[in-house]
């Protein structure tokens, strides 16, 4: 991205392989060799540094590699949380040390980092946030919960985000901590969920998890920075990932329309057929267009300006997500609930980029607070 709506050919290449690569594994894909193939062509790791195995670019290159996965059929939750979120935040913010540990595995995928934000009690408040972190003369010791957390069982760690005494105000702000996966007092219990995805979610508790100091990412007076630096590309991200799915949908049912024929047409030339599904293929390319405009201005370091553009991205591909999947699904009638075609697993899936990592209403709060300057109702 260039600053102009027309892709680079580094652009378009990157988005034609990966396509090819996801239609080789396709739907009912092997996730962990999917993942595995992925990090060893460079995927994975397009938006890391190169001097730590990274491609050396940024979310909008990460962002085609999701978006082209999962319009293939095969979609990789965890590439919006381990390279998107925590791999960010760690090569911005991590110290030489972190990067080394941590940044090549992301970069192939032999190593994957989950990310705990969300709380029970606090849903989208993050100022509700009361996992705390207290220092000691070791280093840290975190106590609390987090919910709906992706990947905990198949990630070599957790990102926690905690909230630490301000030592000048005695206020609480937040601070990030890596937790290993076998962390003494780092529990996970497996949220059941009605929704067909291959990363499970989990509820987490902190009891007395002591941590060494070099577990704090970044600078402890700059939390909240660093915070907006991961939860950006992670609304670029799940944008990428909603427009996948909807490309995928709404190819299938395309196909199926082309063919199929009831009449003396196929069904696609009925303009009751037709129109809706054109005008989802429209919602999808101009929500595309604003997740370009969004990753263009995170990559560029502009972080206020990438702010609104990400939750502007996330806002509409979900909604064109959605729509183009019910509609995908009406196209093929009965046949669309089937699991021969494979379209009515993703009316519950679709649904998840409203919902998450930040509701659809908080967005709109969002926007009519700090971008239009209306007055704040919450």
């Amino acid at each position: 991205m260039t600053g102009t709506v027309v892709e680079s050919p580094e652009h378009t290449a990157l988005r034609s392989a990966v396509s090819a690569l996801g239609r080789r594994h396709g739907p009912g894909f092997d996730r962990a060799a999917l993942w595995a193939e992925a990090g060893k062509l460079g995927y994975l790791g397009v938006n890391l540094p190169e001097e730590y195995g990274g491609g050396g670019g940024g979310m909008a290159e990460l962002s085609i590699v999701l978006e082209e996965a999962g319009a293939a059929g095969a979609p990789l939750l965890m590439m919006v949380v381990s390279p998107a979120i925590c791999g960010t935040v760690i090569a911005r913010f991590g110290t030489d040390e972190q990067k080394a540990a941590w940044l090549p595995g992301l970069a192939d995928g032999s190593r994957t980092m989950a990310f705990g934000i969300t709380e029970p009690d606090a849903g989208s408040n993050s100022h509700r946030i009361t996992t705390t972190a207290t220092r000691t003369e070791a280093g840290w010791v975190l106590n609390g919960r987090k919910v709906f957390v992706s990947g905990v069982d198949i990630a070599d760690a957790t990102l926690i985000v905690g909230r630490a005494s301000d030592a000048r105000t005695g206020n609480l702000k937040p601070c990030l901590f890596v937790v290993p996966r076998d962390a003494p007092g780092f529990g996970r219990r497996h949220i059941e969920m009605e929704l067909d995805a291959h990363e499970k979610q989990f509820e987490l508790t902190l009891d007395d998890v002591h941590l060494p100091a070099d577990a704090l990412v970044g600078d402890e007076d700059a939390g909240l920075l660093q915070l907006f630096a991961g939860l950006n590309p992670e609304r670029i991200m799940t944008a990428a990932f909603a427009i996948g799915m909807g490309r995928y949908a709404l190819a299938k049912a395309v196909d199926y329309a082309r063919e199929r024929q009831v009449w003396k047409t196929p069904i696609g030339a009925h303009q009751a057929i037709a129109h809706p599904l054109a005008q989802a293929h429209i919602e999808l390319e101009l929500a595309r267009l604003m997740m370009q405009k969004a990753a263009h201005l995170y990559d560029a370091g502009d972080d206020i300006g990438a702010g609104e553009a990400a939750n502007m991205a996330k806002y509409a591909a979900a909604e064109a997500c959605v729509k183009a999947v019910d509609q995908s699904v009406h196209t093929l009638g009965g046949n669309g609930l089937t699991r021969e075609f494979g379209l009515a697993r993703l009316v519950t899936a679709s649904r998840v980029a409203r919902i998450a990592p930040v509701s659809r209403e908080m967005i709109l709060n969002y926007v009519s607070h700090q971008s239009l300057g209306l007055p704040k109702s919450y």
